[in-house]
């Protein structure tokens, strides 16, 4: 299975989940979301199988300094084209498997039901 992971150096929660894949196996090339944000075509197809409110970390700088309101006054394409323009405002880690299968922030379980058999 190829994966791909976009996380933050600094970031607790992406540093558990690199050790989790690497406990489990699993190879994935790492990407830094702030360097290189995952694509608006990922973002909308993350938007659609998790939801809008899933993508956004909202426990971020980037977010606070947009607002919440501002967020919620965006439609879908406003808010896609935020989340690639900043890949702080993105929930992380990101992940996107071969398949296309998309994940955001990181629960031990379902991380495991998508990726191990």
């Amino acid at each position: 299975m190829s994966l791909s992971i976009y996380s933050y150096p600094a970031c607790s929660t992406c540093r558990k989940a690199l050790a989790w894949l690497q406990q489990t196996g699993l190879e994935a090339r790492v990407i830094d979301i702030t360097q290189q944000p995952p694509s608006r075509a990922q973002l909308a197809q993350a938007m659609l199988q998790l939801g809008r409110g899933r993508l956004f970390n909202t426990s971020g700088q980037s977010y606070r300094a947009l607002g919440s309101a501002t967020v919620k006054a965006m439609d879908d394409q406003q808010a896609l084209g935020a989340l690639a323009a900043d890949g702080k405002l993105i929930k992380r880690p990101f992940l996107v498997s071969a398949e296309g299968r998309c994940l955001t922030g990181f629960q031990q379980e379902e991380w495991a039901a998508l990726l191990t058999p």
